[in-house]
């Protein structure tokens, strides 16, 4: 056997294909520079299928088993079987971007769903069928910003709450385009109106803020942030997710033109990076929008039929006049999520969303009564998913005694702990609650 373990690649299999194909031999069919081939060796010994996988098991097994009261953008909800049954069919799981209606109407009016739910969402009138996550979405974002405002500018303000990840990412993504950006200040977990009118100017091309918050606070102050973007001329994107989305005031009541964040909080467990980008805006910059759109029109014979109505990037017009250079995107994702809400239904999404403003009071409240633990430290301000709380201990000390416990959780500062409580974690709050007294008493 030659090649892979675990098919059959014998030499005589190896050279028919060979001469089937008109080559002499396997580094023919590659195009790789010598100055960049690996002529070393590995160091990995040969393994039969058994034994590769007793291996891979051996290893998984390290890892720490811990309950994971994590927050800060990645969050787990329940994901019903159904989700695996349906998008594992081989008609999606092998689908790979649908360029041929004919043959994927099936996925293609999935997305169309996906997108009317963002569309009824947000209130505004566009929605693409997925970009990569929620960062890149914000930066995608920045580079419509810069592209539709009438006046000259460049910069983009964020507030103080976003994460680092995220500036990095919309720095490195913008960085061909002249676009700088700043922070502004935040106070008591929410946008300080007054700090963000002072950094206004007419340099301004986009304003961000999010809702829920990084924090986990519900923003009280959008109507004021829409407002001093639209007098500045400037567009205001606003950073949420489909499941807070439900509840919280609707972005397009409160001026967004823009409404990105991560659509993964329905249809996806926890997957340590594995995004799915929302990205809405207004029908007048349709043709601004990065990525995909999906549409609904009808065939030869008249029945209604779905087909990729407007694609943006390079690939499939001037390059001069494309939008975004995103060239995979994130629909078997957005298959997911289209179909977990659909399975929950409108009634569904709104009674997980408040259950999600339930659990952090709830769970607030219980460490709030442990000796040497603040919580929540906003405690004028409503909470979605998640809160912070301040410790006496030092919080990375606290943080790692938890974990030792088998909880984790965010150390933020020196003594400031942020923890995130869904339908996915809840059965365990009492435990978790009995640890930090023990870790903090």
């Amino acid at each position: 056997m030659s090649g892979s373990p675990y098919a059959s690649h014998s030499e005589g299999d190896t050279e028919a294909m060979l001469e089937a194909v008109g080559v002499d031999r396997v580094e023919e069919l590659f195009d790789v520079p010598e100055s960049v081939r690996f002529e070393g060796e590995f160091g990995i010994d040969a393994k039969s299928e058994q034994a590769a996988l007793r291996e891979t098991k051996r290893r998984l097994a390290a890892n720490d088993d811990l309950t994971e009261f994590l927050g800060r953008g990645h969050y787990e909800h329940y994901v019903p079987s159904l989700v695996d049954s349906v998008s594992q069919r081989s008609e999606f799981i092998t689908s790979y971007t649908q360029y041929q209606p004919e043959v994927t109407q099936g996925f293609l009016q999935v997305l169309f769903e996906y997108q009317s739910l963002l569309v009824e969402l947000t209130g505004l009138g566009v929605a693409n069928c997925s970009m990569y996550d929620e960062a890149t979405a914000l930066a995608e974002a920045a580079l419509l910003a810069k592209r539709v405002r009438a006046a000259d500018g460049d910069r983009v303000l964020v507030p103080e709450y976003v994460r680092d990840s995220h500036v990095s990412v919309l720095e490195n993504y913008t960085g061909g385009s002249e676009v700088t950006v700043e922070r502004y200040a935040t106070e008591a977990g929410n946008v300080d109106v007054d700090a963000l009118e002072a950094a206004m100017a007419e340099d301004v091309v986009m304003v961000y803020a999010e809702n829920p918050t990084t924090l986990g606070t519900v923003e009280e102050q959008l109507h004021a942030v829409g407002d001093l973007a639209d007098s500045h001329d400037a567009l205001f994107c606003l950073g949420s997710d489909p499941v807070a989305m439900s509840i919280l005031q609707r972005p397009a009541d409160v001026g967004a033109d823009v409404v990105v964040g991560d659509a993964s909080v329905l249809g996806m467990p926890t997957s340590y990076g594995t995004g799915l980008g929302v990205f809405a805006t207004r029908e007048e910059f349709l043709r601004q929008v990065p990525g995909r759109l999906v549409g609904a029109s009808e065939d030869d014979s008249g029945t209604r039929a779905f087909t990729l109505t407007l694609q943006t990037r390079e690939q499939h017009i001037r390059k001069e006049r494309a939008t975004s250079n995103i060239c995979t995107n994130q629909a078997w994702v957005a298959l997911r999520a289209a179909i977990h809400a659909a399975w929950l239904g409108a009634d569904g999404l709104v009674d997980l969303a408040e259950r999600m403003v339930e659990l952090p009071r709830d769970l607030a409240a219980s460490l709030d009564d442990v000796r040497g633990v603040t919580a929540p430290i906003h405690d004028d301000r409503h909470h979605v998913r998640e809160f912070q709380a301040r410790t006496d201990q030092p919080a990375p000390a606290v943080a790692d005694d938890l974990e030792a416990e088998g909880f984790a959780v965010h150390a933020v500062d020196d003594h400031t702990l942020q923890v995130c409580v869904t339908d996915a974690n809840e059965h365990a709050a009492d435990e978790f609650v009995a640890a930090v007294r023990e870790v903090s008493e």
